[in-house]
């Protein structure tokens, strides 16, 4: 089940993550990147980007997967990797000082925010509406099964067998037999609007892996590039 908390507190620091793209219109410092505080934030930045690599790698890998959940649980692993990809956009962001001039800098933060966006649905919202529809196909077939033994008690004059017991033919024929099927019509619809939607999250999955490859791209330029700067710089 969706930890509620661990919910309520990604949703409140993705809200503000968003909140603080456009805050460029309100701050901006051209040089703050460049200093000791925008350096010590990128880098922050940086590393916990490939820290977020550990999750897919142990996933993906049985020998990893066995010695890295000696010490750590595949799901405390999968909530670092959501709450550090947070927590690195906000580095990122910071250590931009708000400077969106750069074609490089646009597209690596661009990039970012789709990993984190598609990355929150894939955690929370997927998972929820997986559980969601068993609970809607279980609920079915429940109404499904109650439809066919009053049938078959309606066909019956005297008695019906439900679950290998015999039961009086009159003690079904009381139950809403239009609400019955009503309640069935509601709930195809609904698993279908549910299937409709998971088909459209798992696509989101697919992104988020194909931002995350572009977005470890443009870091890695992003990255050489700053050291050549600063090799150059030092010469």
């Amino acid at each position: 089940m969706m930890d509620r908390r661990g919910r309520l507190i990604a949703d409140v620091a993705l809200a503000a993550l968003l909140l603080l793209v456009p805050a460029f219109l309100l701050h901006s410092d051209s040089r703050f990147a460049g200093s000791l505080a925008g350096f010590v934030l990128g880098a922050g930045a940086a590393v916990l980007m490939i820290l977020l690599l550990v999750y897919p790698m142990t996933k993906y890998s049985a020998g990893l997967k066995a010695l890295v959940t000696r010490c750590v649980s595949m799901p405390t692993l999968l909530a670092f990797h959501a709450y550090a990809g947070i927590v690195a956009a906000f580095f990122a962001l910071l250590h931009t000082g708000h400077k969106f001039q750069s074609p490089l800098g646009i597209a690596l933060v661009t990039s970012m925010l789709i990993v984190v966006v598609t990355g929150f649905v894939g955690r929370y919202y997927l998972p929820q509406t997986a559980m969601e529809l068993r609970q809607q196909q279980s609920h079915l077939a429940t109404l499904r099964s109650a439809y066919e033994h009053i049938a078959s008690a309606m066909s019956s004059p005297d008695r019906v067998v439900r679950d290998g017991t015999a039961v009086p033919a009159s003690a079904l024929r009381n139950v809403p037999l239009l609400q019955l099927v009503d309640g069935i019509s509601d709930l195809e619809s609904a698993i279908g609007s549910s299937e409709a939607i998971k088909k459209i999250f798992l696509q989101w999955i697919g992104l988020h892996v194909m931002a995350a490859i572009v977005m470890y791209a443009l870091l890695a330029v992003h990255v050489a590039a700053e050291v050549h700067y600063g090799l150059r710089w030092l010469a």
